[in-house]
């Protein structure tokens, strides 16, 4: 395990222990152990340990094809999951629509501020007309008892069949960077255009977040399926890492939204 600890951040030893200690659970009980919603970074160092685990294989499902956060499931070889078995429950958002527009920013800052803990709720969806939220079975009903407004925008949310999920507007681009190092300010200026130096005081100002939480570290080192946020530019997923160039640059393959 300490072998394993190397290739990650010190911060993210106590999820590293929490998930070893699912996939060891399932291995020793011989049964399915179910995780709360993981982010992409979460999930990819889940795959990771679970690749030195030849007993338990890792499954991961999150309301829809393609879903960004999902729920993972560590179970003996044996065992061939359900949608159902993963307690995913999509609700869907009613609101005056005539009168009213929502945007991902109010609704994620509504259930964040609600109390509900992040791991609790998945992905935000929307097809341009109807939105959706996922959450765990058990904060379903929490939620449609305790959420009527989100803003000043009254709303009700409804529970729907996983049949009736929308497919959801797909605003990720594409890139291809080059850099020196992947470190926070790096990928931050070279994803947006901007230089070094306010790629650093954006980050200084609190106003860039690492998979969904502020970081205040410019030359924090940025891996794998990790998620940067960016107030008022957007965000960027990183995809790869294939390799350097011919210059011993680092090549990072990416995905991008733009405000």
């Amino acid at each position: 395990m300490d072998a394993i600890y190397q290739h990650f951040r010190k911060s993210e030893a106590p999820l590293i222990a929490a998930l070893a200690d699912s996939i060891g659970q399932a291995a020793t009980e011989y049964r399915p152990v179910l995780t709360d919603f993981l982010d992409p970074r979460q999930w990819y160092i889940a795959q990771t340990l679970i690749g030195a685990h030849g007993e338990v294989r890792a499954h991961a499902f999150g309301g829809y094809p393609g879903a960004e956060r999902v729920r993972v499931l560590f179970a003996p070889d044996y065992f061939t999951p359900t949608p159902g078995d993963f307690e995913v429950a999509p609700l869907a958002l009613k609101y005056p629509t005539k009168f009213a527009e929502l945007t991902h920013s109010q609704v994620l800052g509504t259930l964040a501020n609600s109390g509900i803990d992040r791991a609790q709720f998945g992905d935000i969806i929307t097809d341009g007309a109807r939105w959706q939220v996922f959450t765990t079975r058990t904060m379903s009903d929490w939620t449609q008892r305790n959420i009527d407004k989100i803003g000043r925008i009254g709303v009700r949310f409804e529970p729907i069949d996983l049949a009736a999920v929308v497919q959801p507007t797909n605003d990720w681009e594409p890139a291809q960077l080059t850099m020196t190092r992947v470190r926070l300010d790096s990928l931050v200026g070279h994803t947006f255009n901007i230089s070094r130096a306010r790629a650093k005081a954006l980050v200084e100002a609190q106003k860039v977040q690492l998979n969904f939480a502020v970081s205040t570290a410019p030359d924090l080192a940025v891996g794998l399926a990790d998620i940067v946020s960016v107030r008022g530019f957007g965000r960027v997923r990183v995809d790869a890492l294939p390799g350097e160039t011919k210059k011993g640059k680092q090549r990072v393959s990416v995905s991008v939204i733009h405000k």
